[in-house]
């Protein structure tokens, strides 16, 4: 399974990453490309620690088993997979360019300096080797949405 924490796999998310531009519409769900790049630096927030995402109560219940899941294979996440309302983008910033700077700056931050343990909105404790696989499993989905 490919982790975020692998150099080359980084490589080539962040290769993937500078391929967006503007013009890359959403194949599906409600985000354009700028709030994508925003709900990810986000998330890259929420994996340094700077970006406070309270655990929701059903996944206090079932986020343990669905993490186990998820984690089993290389299956893609599905379309349509829920937003934690700290994670939805909040501007609409047209800078493209910037934002990808900013996200690719972040991923490379994550992997010098991973948190070691963490608690996921969902699927609660995570060690740093599960954040890895699901960070690039996330990564990947959004990408995909935006044909890169």
């Amino acid at each position: 399974m490919k982790s975020l924490f692998d150099p080359s796999t980084e490589q080539e998310i962040i290769q993937r990453i500078q391929t967006l531009s503007i013009e890359n519409k959403a194949l599906w769900g409600k985000m354009n490309i700028t709030q994508m790049l925003e709900h990810m630096i986000l998330c890259e927030d929420m994996y340094l620690g700077t970006n406070q995402v309270k655990r929701v109560f059903i996944g206090k219940i079932l986020g343990g088993i669905f993490l186990k899941m998820v984690l089993k294979n290389d299956k893609p996440f599905s379309q349509g997979t829920p937003t934690a309302k700290e994670l939805m983008p909040v501007s609409n910033a047209a800078d493209v360019e910037e934002q990808k700077s900013v996200w690719i700056s972040k991923i490379q931050e994550n992997r010098i300096h991973p948190i070691e343990q963490f608690i996921h909105p969902f699927f609660g404790s995570m060690n740093k080797q599960q954040i890895g696989y699901l960070n690039y499993k996330h990564i990947d989905h959004h990408l995909r949405q935006f044909g890169a």
